[in-house]
């Protein structure tokens, strides 16, 4: 056995590709993309201790910007196949816990370079193309989110497991040795990722797995079709069988059945409010039948905004609007969905922003030239659109711009923005998760009262913005945001962290901020034990200080 000690060097973040007219990384994209459109419908197994395991039971995975077109078919895992999941995760568990850490990083380092160089399977383009068709994202999108950010990932986290373990305590009694062991949680984690970014699939299973950890992963059904090559990807990096479990289908079904387990020891979720709400309610409700207290991590919603000073400039705070409130139609839980803009800036924004608005190609994702596609699915596109037709009959708001939407070939909505009077009409307050944005104008003397406005309208605390060239304003706002939002932005959009500079996550409804990208996630998937060794032992109970006088 070696008896080196690996040190992994702090990783670069993946530059992200232009895909420029002419280049070759286009080209060999837009191949893969027509490949994976027309080839027959993918059937998407569960795998469960390495096997394929094709229930019968199905549900068609189609684009969303074309949905009468099928992509694949997932088989929906039921109560034997969660019952089998559980049951190869336990045995998996020793040789993977007792595996070496630097073996099990080397894996995920391994899935990054396989994916950041395209690999022989030509995987870059083979999971952003399954992301820009399955899940409706342009180009650029799904290159920094299915390529570099997972990438980064898979990379970041491996330095970041490094460090963990690298942590010691001090020798500060002659004779005493400590140490610190860092042991994977005892049962399995469920992983539930959801249909919005690619790399939080990948995140979500493999972070607890790197530590030591045994998972049962559900993707969500939107994004099962690029889950399940991000899946086979690892599998090709060397994952072992049993250490991830795949179980697409519906979380109604897996959720409880997982959660039901005495051997559940985490949940690492990313989704919406209320089904996180309802997971921790069942784990409560089962807590004395676990064998630990279960770990806990979710990311949910958020209710993001944008808060313009009167010293902004207003086609930073336009460019800030369109980008953070439209790009990947709004789908985000940063998206910017709330705005705040001073009376006396007002106008400039308004011209900059509809200016940038009218350019805007909305379509199909196999055009490079869309900025927007369409929204997930019907269920997504009805909300939506409730949202838009309940705001052109109320009173004290404008339809600025779209408004309009059709269903008819996809799932496609215009980039939206309203005008509201009254900040806390609902489309101010609750979350949309859509191209919806709304802007509230304030009179300039009211900065103050509008910061608390921002602070106390939504019960979310995801991400948030301010613009402004008064530094004193800048100091202000961060004082009196501070709890506003789990990833602040000065002079910039509330979207696009990126890994190992701008940690994920949130507080208050947004959930439990433990920061994805960052040591901190990594910390809930592991119960430290310290050990002490003393050299040089005691031979006597009695302690000087009982001597006689």
């Amino acid at each position: 056995m070696s008896n080196s000690l690996p040190s992994i060097p702090l990783p670069v973040n993946e530059p992200v590709r232009a895909y420029a007219p002419g280049s070759s990384e286009r080209a060999s994209l837009k191949a893969r993309l027509e490949s994976m459109y027309s080839s027959p419908p993918v059937e998407i197994p569960c795998v469960i201790g390495g096997k394929r395991v094709f229930t019968g039971d199905t549900e068609d995975v189609v684009c969303p910007h074309d949905h009468r077109h099928v992509l694949a078919r997932i088989h929906k895992a039921g109560k034997k196949e969660v019952a089998a999941a559980i049951a190869a995760a336990a045995r998996a568990f020793h040789d993977w816990s007792n595996m070496p850490w630097d073996q099990r990083a080397a894996i995920l380092l391994r899935a990054a370079d396989i994916l950041a160089l395209n690999g022989q399977a030509g995987w870059r383009d083979v999971i952003n193309g399954a992301t820009m068709l399955g899940q409706s994202k342009s180009v650029f999108q799904a290159e920094i989110d299915s390529a570099c950010e997972m990438i980064d990932f898979w990379r970041f986290n491996a330095y970041y497991c490094n460090e963990i373990y690298s942590q010691q305590p001090p020798a500060l009694s002659p004779g005493i040795w400590n140490q610190l062991e860092q042991r994977p949680l005892e049962g399995f984690v469920l992983a539930v990722s959801p249909f919005n970014f690619t790399a939080i699939g990948g995140n979500l299973p493999t972070s607890p797995a790197l530590m030591g950890n045994v998972v049962i992963w559900k993707p969500a059904e939107n994004q099962s079709y690029s889950a399940w090559f991000t899946f086979q990807l690892l599998e090709e990096a060397g994952l072992p069988p049993g250490v991830i479990n795949f179980l697409p289908g519906d979380g109604s079904v897996v959720g409880p059945l997982a959660m039901a387990s005495p051997e559940l020891a985490g949940i690492h979720f990313t989704g919406s409010t209320a089904v996180f709400q309802r997971m921790w309610e069942t784990v409560g409700t089962n807590i004395s039948k676990y064998r630990s207290y279960p770990r806990i991590v979710g990311e949910t919603g958020g209710k993001d905004f944008v808060l313009a000073h009167s010293s902004a400039e207003a086609d930073v705070t336009a460019t800030a609007l369109v980008r953070g409130a439209f790009e990947y139609q709004g789908q985000k839980c940063s998206a910017a969905s709330r705005a705040y803009i001073p009376k006396s800036l007002w106008p400039k924004v308004k011209k900059s922003m509809l200016s940038m608005l009218e350019s805007i190609k909305v379509g199909d994702t196999r055009d490079f030239s869309c900025f927007m596609n369409a929204v997930i699915n019907q269920r997504a596109y009805d909300k939506i659109t409730g949202y838009i037709k309940s705001a052109k009959k109320a009173s004290g708001v404008e339809v600025l711009h779209g408004g309009s939407f059709s269903d008819k070939v996809g799932y496609f909505i215009d980039p939206t923005v309203l005008l509201v009077d009254n900040p806390k009409y609902k489309t101010m307050c609750e979350e949309i998760f859509g191209p919806v944005l709304s802007v509230h104008v304030y009179e300039d003397r009211q900065w103050e009262s509008t910061l608390g406005l921002v602070n106390g309208t939504s019960p979310y605390a995801l991400t948030g913005a301010v613009i402004a060239n008064d530094r004193q304003a800048i100091v202000q706002a961060s004082r009196s945001l501070t709890h506003a939002a789990g990833n602040f932005y000065i002079n910039d959009k509330p979207t696009g962290a990126v890994v190992g500079q701008q940690p994920f996550g949130g507080g208050r409804a947004s959930g439990t901020n433990d920061k994805a990208g960052a040591p901190i996630n990594l910390l809930r998937w592991i119960s430290p034990r310290t050990i002490k060794e003393n050299f040089i032992p005691p031979r006597d109970y009695r302690y000087p200080v009982l001597a006689e006088e």
